[in-house]
């Protein structure tokens, strides 16, 4: 295996040449740079302590990075490829344009960064109680040796637990061999006792900000106990690899485990600790709130300095550490043209590429469908969450320093209408409106395609005419920066935005999936109770983001009011979407409740052209083989093992 126990040795040796220094008012990443990291250092506490630190670290080669978020969204109900898309999104979205392989799927991502960081937290565990420093700090260690594990299983099926030294144990010596263990085995001797150790002996209250906690290890428990019934379930006889009877080895049954998550996630909403929700949608995800009581889990990334950044502050090329998914599912709104005359039509830039949460780096590799704008977010008035979500309005930037049109102050816009800095220049409708009038062919006035309507001086698109090259971007992972100054700032720069990986909200949705599953609820705590809570809050609005004004409006009497008694999978499915709409973990929730085949076999989005807004309706083709990841290449090519292990070793019907 010596892919995997390489990367584990570097885990240990080299990931963790960065050790952070730690207090109790400390953020995560406050690092300090080392020069050499042996497995002997974790004999001592400074040695533990960095290699914790180590592990909320590693985060950052794995979420945020935009090939890797690609795999968690493209392909499914809520987003397709867009114009711009290379082979990296192509072979995701399953439409006949190309093949997922052990060559092309950037799942290698997850893969590639999760041993090293298994072995680090192995070390940290068998060495850490001898080294003196508490359990609560070993249960650290343990939570992401269960957090890394429960990524992977979800993605690959079984993953190997011994690699080299034992069953889970530390180890430092490279082999050659790899013999991956069953989704049981991973589950019930790795993920459910690291996270019941964790649950036990982490603090109530980080030890850091950003620390995991009891809260943090109950939430990845309960969901591991969730996405397991679901596997012993096996609802839609999806196939598993290695081969395994879909039976506990301790003899329970999959509503055992619905049980236990439901349990488990209501024990949390009943004891919170210090998290909660945002009392707003808006205010959860505008960046100025970033770190609140509902981000539970993320990988962190700061403007303070590049080296706690973990990338550049000024520019960057999509690297490793990176938090750049927000750039793969923004449009190129900076081809959007005024004129600087209202007697001819001269052109010229009125929105250009800012550092700010409803701009950033155009990359279009990404884009939603129709269903995702028009069928998902069907309520766009009394539900906040789709103006909580999407870039719908673009407003002109020209007045701002660096782009040169500083002493411009009126343009004129749709209709030759006159408009100034911070008016609309382009909107996407909330709903379909046949007043639009669309250019007879082509990009048009507004270089774009885009519509007019009578005496609008916005561009307009309407929700059945978005396209693979025109779309609503996503505010929500949108760039937030305090150092733009009035200027441009810098939007060639990655995300210094935290990643969210687990939010508390996430808690009532594993309680109502795991009770539309049969598990017994209590009073107050049925699946409508549970989502009713989070509709509720959708329903309250404080801010209307795409218009740009305070809206203090209370529509949740409406909300609940919509929500049916009988909640089944599907409007569960529906409402998870509306809450984590491009949050990367999409593909997940289908797998899991094996939904993927009927929710996303089919989709509608426009053409790849300015001007086409004639809907196509696209077909997928997911077969079973498909609700595992392949092996990735690399892991492959490392191996000294004979072919016929080696094709052993891969999930079935990959190459």
């Amino acid at each position: 295996m010596r892919s995997i126990i390489k990367k584990i040795y570097l885990g240990a040796a080299a990931i963790l040449m960065l050790v952070l220094l730690l207090t109790s008012c400390s953020k995560i990443l406050q690092e300090t740079p080392r020069s050499i990291y042996t497995p002997a250092f974790f004999s001592t506490p400074a040695g533990v302590t960095g290699g914790i630190t180590s592990l909320y670290a590693n985060l950052r080669y794995i979420y945020g990075n935009g090939y890797y978020y690609n795999t968690g969204e493209t392909g499914t109900d809520e987003v397709t490829y867009a114009q711009s898309a290379d082979q990296n999104f192509l072979v995701m979205d399953l439409s006949g344009q190309g093949d997922i392989s052990s060559q092309t799927s950037r799942s290698d991502v997850l893969w590639n960064n999760s041993f090293g960081a298994i072995n680090t937290a192995s070390g940290v565990i068998q060495n850490g109680s001898a080294a003196g420093v508490s359990q609560a700090l070993v249960a650290e260690a343990r939570f992401f040796r269960a957090f890394y594990y429960f990524q992977l299983v979800q993605t690959f099926g079984g993953v190997p637990l011994d690699w080299g030294s034992g069953i889970l144990k530390f180890n430092t010596n490279p082999v050659t061999l790899s013999t991956r263990n069953t989704v049981p085995d991973v589950y019930t001797q790795a993920i459910f006792p690291d996270l019941d150790s964790a649950v036990n002996d982490l603090p109530t209250t980080p030890r850091v900000t950003g620390g995991v906690t009891q809260t943090v290890a109950r939430f990845y428990l309960a969901k591991a106990y969730l996405t397991y019934a679901w596997w012993l379930l096996n609802p839609n006889n999806i196939p598993t690899y290695p081969a395994a009877d879909r039976t506990d080895p301790d003899g329970q049954s999959s509503q055992y485990y619905f049980q236990q998550a439901y349990n488990l996630a209501t024990t949390a909403i009943n004891n919170p600790g210090p998290y909660g929700l945002m009392p707003t949608f808006y205010d959860l995800h505008n960046g100025a709130n970033d770190y609140n009581k509902e981000e539970m889990l993320y990988a962190d990334h700061t403007q303070l300095n590049q080296l706690s950044n973990g990338a550049s502050l000024t520019y960057s090329n999509g690297g490793t550490e990176d938090n750049f998914a927000g750039w793969m599912m923004e449009w190129n709104y900076t081809v959007l043209r005024s004129s600087s005359s209202n007697s001819s039509w001269t052109p010229i830039s009125s929105v250009q590429r800012a550092s700010t949460q409803f701009l950033g780096r155009p990359y279009i590799r990404m884009c939603p469908t129709i269903g995702a704008i028009e069928n998902t977010f069907a309520d766009k008035t009394n539900d906040s969450r789709y103006d909580g979500t999407f870039a719908t309005v673009l407003r002109g930037d020209w007045n701002l320093s660096g782009t040169g049109l500083t002493t411009v102050p009126t343009l004129y816009n749709a209709n030759n209408l006159p408009v100034q800095s911070g008016d609309p220049i382009m909107t996407f409708l909330n709903e379909p409106n046949a007043a639009i009038t669309y250019p007879i062919s082509g990009a048009g006035n507004s270089n774009v395609g885009a519509g007019t309507l009578p005496g609008n001086s916005s561009w307009v698109v309407d929700p059945n005419g978005i396209s693979r090259i025109v779309f609503p971007g996503l505010w929500k992972l949108g760039e937030y920066r305090t150092d733009n100054n009035g200027t441009l700032g810098q939007p060639n720069a990655a995300s210094t935005r935290p990643f969210v990986i687990a939010y508390f909200s996430e808690f009532y949705f594993i309680g109502a999936e795991a009770a539309v599953m049969g598990a017994t609820t209590q009073s107050g705590q049925a699946a409508y109770d549970l989502i009713n809570v989070i509709r509720a809050r959708a329903g309250m609005w404080d801010y209307d983001n795409n218009g740009d004004s305070t809206l203090v409006q209370d529509n949740s009497a409406a909300m609940t009011a919509a929500t049916p008694t009988n909640i089944t999978l599907d409007y569960l499915l529906s409402e998870r979407s509306r809450e984590y709409f491009g949050d990367g973990r999409r593909w997940l929730d289908l797998i899991r409740t094996q939904e993927w085949t009927n929710l996303a076999s089919t989709y509608e989005i426009c053409g790849s052209a300015y001007g086409d807004h004639t809907p196509q309706t696209i077909t997928r083709t997911i077969q079973p083989y498909l609700y595992l990841r392949p092996i990735p290449i690399g892991q492959l090519n490392d191996m000294q093992i004979s072919a016929a292990d080696l094709a052993a070793y891969q999930n079935p019907t990959y190459q």
